[in-house]
C-alpha cells in the first residue's frame, strides 16, 4: 500500500494518516530467549511527550535456528482471528541456540548464524538483521530504518486507487460484478481502514525472488504485488498461487505470516526499498537465514512442510480430454489407441469437466448419457491400456446438483450474515462452495472423493478454489473472510489430498491442484493454470513455474500447447516445442480448451516429439524420481531456478527460460525455431550428442532440431537410465537393468536408486574417477557409461 507521496511526504489530497517509529522507549522483556521493546511514533524529549501519542509494541524470538521470529503490534484487544498458516506440519524442530548481548546502545539477538540487531539511539531507530556464515563475520542482509515500521490510517475511497486493486476491477469486463462478491466492500464500515507496515532495506544488486506463482517478470524488483488469489490466466498480474515469501539475492528469506491479502511494493516508489503492509493492528513475519539462498528455502520449507511424494505413475504423460471438446467413451477410448498406435505411452487419462452433465458441477455423477456404465468403463480402460484415470473436480456445488440439497440442510456450505447459504453463478448456476472449516462438511466431502476413487478413479484434479468470497461471508469455525480467502485453497487441497491417501494408501496420493497458498506445497501436483496458446503463453508458464519453486514448491507442471485458444490454436511449431518443454517438466499434460491437444493434430513432428522425448523421460525416471525423493525429504525442489543452484554466477540471476531439473540436468526450452542458453561454469555435456562445452558460455542455435530440448548434463554427474522403450514411469528401478552414463566425474560420485513406491530406497550405485562402477545388492547394471547418441 502506497502511504506516501514520493519517499517523503503524505499525499495532502489523500487523507491518510501515518505513524512510524522513530527511536525505542522501553526494553520490556530482554531473555535469551525473547526480547520485547516499545518504539514511539515521536522523538520522547520529556514527560509531555508520552501523553495521548501511540507506541508501537515490538516483539523478537525465534522458532528454529537461523531464523527470526518479528511481531509488530499497534492495538492488541481484538482477535487475530483464524485462519492462519499451520507451522511446523512435519514436527517441531529442536529449539534453537539463541541469546541476547549488549554493545552500547545496540541489542543484538541471535539464533544461529542470523542476528536481530536493534539500535536504542535516541532518534534512531533501526533494526538490522545479519548473518555470521560469510566471509567469517557478520554481513548485513537488510533492515527496518527509521520510520520503518509504524501504521497508517488510509480512507477507503483511496484504497480502490492501489494497483493490485484497480488490476482487478479493469482486467476483464466481469470483474467488477465479481469484486463486488468477493472483495473489497467489507472494510466501509469505517471511513478509515488501518494499515500495518514494514519497510525493509533493499541492497544495491540484490534481487527479489518468488510471491508465489508470478508470470510476470521473474526478478520482482520495480513490482507492486498483491497476494490475492484469483482466476486470470497466466498473461495477467494476478495469480492463483499466491504465497508470502520472497527470497532475496543476498541468502535469505522473508515470510510474512499472514494468509490475508500482503501487499508488496518491491523497489517500487521507494526504489531502496521492500514496502510490506497488512490490513489490521499487526504484523508479523520471519526472517530466515542459513547462509544462501537454498539454505534459507529449505529453512522456509521446514517451518511451512515439505512435499507429499507423488507416486512415480504420476511423472508419466497425462492425455486429457480437454475441457469444452465433445467426448464420450468411444471418444476417449480412441485416443488411447492412437497414441498407442504412433508408439507415445500415456500413463493417465485425464477426464475433464464435462465427465459430469452440464450445470450439475460438481456433483460428483458421471453423466449417464456419455458413460452409461462408468465403474466398468474405467476398469475396461485402466486394463487394456495400462493408465491411471484423473477426474476434474471443485469445492463447488450447483444449485441443480442432487447433492445441493444435501450440503444446504446439513451446513455444509459458506453462509452468508444474514445465514442464508452464500451462492453465485459466476461459474454455476446457483453455486455454493464448501465450508472446509465445518468438520462435518470435511468428511461429506472427503466421501464424495471416496466414492469417486471407489468407481474407479485414481487421481483428482482440484481445479478453481479462487472465488472464495470474503464479503458477507461467514464460516462455520469464525474465520476471517478476508484470511480465508487465500487459505481456502490450502483447506480444499488438504481435505482432498487426504481422502485420496486414505482410500490409495500413502504412496498413492496425489492431486492436480491449481490454487494454493503457503502450506500448499505439501499436497502435489501443481499446475501453472490458463495460458494462452501463445510463445508468450509457453514462456509465461515456464516463469510462473520458477517464481512457485522460489517459493517452496517441489512440483511444477503446465497444459503443453497452451489452454486458451482466444488467438486460434497453437500451431505445430508451437505443439511441438511445447511438448518438449512439457516432456521435461517434473509432470506433463497435454491438455486444452476448445481443441484436442493430441500430437496428430499438429503435424508428424510432434508425434514424433511426444514419442522420443515421451520415451527418454521414463529411461530417465530413476534420476527423476531420485530427485523427488529427495524433495520429499528436504523440500529442495525438482524444478529450480539457475539461480538457485548457481548463487554466485551474476549471469544466472536473471535467467528465466531455462531451469535445473534436479540436480543434473540443465533444460532450456525453444521459444521459436533457434535455442539460446546459457551454459554456467564447467566441463558440460550434451546429452543427446555427447559433446562437450565448456562454460561459462552464452550459446545460440538455429535451427535447433524440432524433435530435440537443449538438455546438458553438469559435471561430475552420474545418471540411472532404465531400458529403451519401456514406456512407463513407475517400473523396478533396481532390477530392470540400468544404464550408468557418467559425465566428467572428477570425485567419487553416489547414486541412490530409489525405489518406485514410495521414499525408500533400493540401492547405490558408486562411481569412481578412473571410470570403476559398483552397486549394492539388490541393483541390476545392464551397461557400464555405454553413451547412446
Amino acid at each position: 500500500m502506497k502511504f506516501t507521496q514520493g519517499t517523503r511526504w503524505l499525499d495532502p489530497l489523500a487523507g491518510i494518516h501515518w505513524r512510524a517509529a522513530v527511536e525505542v522507549t522501553e526494553v520490556i522483556k530482554e531473555t535469551d530467549d525473547e526480547l520485547d521493546f516499545t518504539a514511539a511514533v515521536i522523538h520522547v524529549a520529556d514527560r509531555k511527550d508520552t501523553v495521548s501519542q501511540p507506541v508501537i509494541f515490538v516483539n523478537i524470538s525465534s522458532p528454529m535456528e537461523d531464523v527470526i521470529k518479528v511481531r509488530i503490534d499497534h492495538h492488541t484487544g481484538g482477535e487475530d482471528g483464524r485462519p492462519g498458516f499451520e507451522l511446523f506440519p512435519d514436527g517441531k524442530p529442536a529449539a534453537p541456540k539463541t541469546k541476547v548481548s549488549r554493545k552500547g546502545k545496540d541489542i543484538t539477538f541471535t539464533s544461529g548464524s542470523l542476528s536481530a540487531n536493534l539500535s536504542t539511539e535516541e532518534s534512531g531507530f533501526n533494526l538490522s538483521f545479519l548473518d555470521a556464515t560469510k566471509r567469517g563475520k557478520d554481513q548485513l542482509l537488510t533492515e527496518v530504518g527509521y520510520k520503518g515500521i509504524g501504521f497508517a490510517d488510509v480512507p477507503y475511497r483511496y484504497t480502490l486507487n492501489q494497483e493490485s486493486e484497480k488490476s482487478r476491477l479493469s482486467a476483464d469486463p466481469g470483474a467488477l460484478v465479481r469484486q463486488n462478491g468477493m472483495g473489497m466492500e467489507e472494510h466501509r464500515t469505517d471511513s478509515l481502514v488501518r494499515y500495518m507496515h514494514n519497510n525493509f532495506l533493499l541492497n544495491v544488486n540484490e534481487n527479489i525472488y518468488g510471491l508465489g506463482e508470478r508470470f510476470g517478470s521473474y526478478v520482482k524488483n520495480g513490482q507492486v504485488v498483491g497476494m490475492f488469489n484469483d482466476d486470470h490466466a497466466t498473461h495477467s498480474t494476478m495469480t492463483y498461487k499466491n504465497v508470502p515469501f520472497y527470497l532475496s539475492s543476498r541468502g535469505f528469506g522473508v515470510f510474512m505470516n499472514h494468509p490475508e491479502e500482503v501487499e508488496y511494493e518491491v523497489g517500487h516508489d521507494n526504489n531502496s526499498g521492500v514496502n510490506v503492509s497488512v490490513r489490521g493492528e499487526t504484523i508479523e513475519y520471519f526472517i530466515v537465514g542459513g547462509g544462501s539462498p537454498k539454505a534459507a528455502l529449505l529453512n522456509y520449507v521446514a517451518m511451512v512442510g515439505r512435499p507429499a511424494l507423488p507416486p512415480a505413475w504420476t511423472f508419466g504423460l497425462y492425455l486429457s480430454t480437454s475441457f469444452t471438446t465433445s467426448y464420450d467413451q468411444k471418444t476417449v477410448t480412441g485416443f488411447l489407441q492412437q497414441m498407442r498406435d504412433r508408439d507415445c505411452p500415456v500413463r493417465v487419462l485425464h477426464l475433464d469437466c464435462f465427465w459430469m452433465k452440464a450445470y450439475d458441477w460438481c456433483s460428483f455423477e458421471f453423466d449417464p448419457d456419455m458413460f452409461p456404465d462408468p465403474k466398468k468403463y474405467l476398469a475396461d480402460v485402466k486394463r487394456e491400456f495400462n493408465v491411471k484415470v484423473c477426474a476434474w473436480i471443485n469445492p463447488y456445488i450447483s444449485q441443480r446438483s442432487a447433492i445441493f440439497k444435501e450440503g444446504k440442510e446439513k451446513g455444509y456450505f459458506i453462509k452468508r450474515a444474514n445465514g442464508t447459504v452464500w451462492q453465485w453463478d459466476w461459474w454455476q448456476p446457483g453455486m455454493a462452495l464448501v465450508d472446509f472449516t465445518n468438520p462435518e462438511a470435511w468428511k461429506w466431502y472427503q466421501g464424495l472423493v471416496t466414492r469417486l476413487i471407489e468407481t474407479g478413479v485414481d487421481t483428482v484434479k482440484t481445479d478453481f478454489g479462487e472465488r472464495c468470497p470474503h464479503k458477507d461471508a461467514v464460516f462455520f469455525d469464525g474465520s476471517d473472510a478476508r484470511k480465508m480467502h487465500n487459505y481456502y485453497s490450502v483447506l480444499y487441497n488438504k481435505c482432498t489430498f487426504e481422502a485420496v491417501e486414505a482410500a490409495l494408501g500413502k504412496d498413492e496420493a496425489a492431486v492436480w491442484a491449481r490454487s494454493a497458498s503457503a502450506g500448499g506445497q505439501r499436497f502435489p501436483v501443481h499446475w501453472g493454470g490458463d495460458p494462452q496458446s501463445t510463445w508468450q503463453g509457453m514462456a509465461e508458464s515456464l516463469r510462473g513455474g520458477l517464481s512457485l519453486a522460489m517459493s517452496g514448491f517441489a512440483f511444477h507442471s503446465h497444459d503443453i500447447g497452451g489452454f486458451i485458444d482466444s488467438r486460434g490454436p497453437p500451431s505445430n511449431e508451437l505443439f511441438a516445442r511445447w511438448c518438449a518443454f512439457g516432456m521435461f517438466s517434473t509432470h506433463s499434460r497435454m491438455h486444452g480448451c476448445g481443441t484436442y491437444r493430441v500430437p496428430w493434430d499438429y503435424g508428424e513432428e510432434s508425434v514424433r516429439v511426444t514419442s522420443r522425448l515421451g520415451h527418454e523421460k521414463m529411461r530417465l525416471m530413476p534420476y527423476i524420481y531420485g530427485q523427488a525423493v529427495k524433495a520429499h525429504k528436504t523440500g529442495l525442489p525438482v524444478l529450480r531456478s539457475m539461480f538457485l543452484e548457481f548463487p554466485d554466477d551474476a549471469m544466472a540471476r536473471y535467467l528465466d527460460k531455462q531451469y535445473m531439473l534436479g540436480d543434473s540436468l540443465l533444460v532450456a526450452p525453444v521459444f521459436g525455431s533457434d535455442a539460446e542458453y546459457y551454459i554456467p561454469e564447467g566441463r558440460w555435456t550434451d546429452y543427446w550428442t555427447g559433446e562437450v562445452i565448456e562454460g561459462p558460455k552464452h550459446v545460440r542455435k538455429e535451427d535447433y532440431p524440432i524433435d530435440l530440448i537443449p538438455l546438458f548434463v553438469r559435471p561430475n554427474s552420474v545418471l540411472l537410465l532404465g531400458p529403451e522403450n519401456i514406456g512407463v514411469p513407475d517400473y523396478d528401478y533396481a532390477t530392470v537393468g540400468l544404464e550408468v552414463r557418467k559425465y566428467e566425474v572428477t570425485d567419487e560420485v553416489e547414486v541412490d536408486v530409489p525405489h518406485p513406491k514410495g521414499s525408500k530406497l533400493a540401492g547405490t550405485v558408486k562411481v569412481t574417477p578412473d571410470g570403476k562402477v559398483s552397486a549394492s545388492a539388490g541393483v541390476s547394471i545392464k551397461k557400464k557409461d555405454a553413451f547412446v547418441a
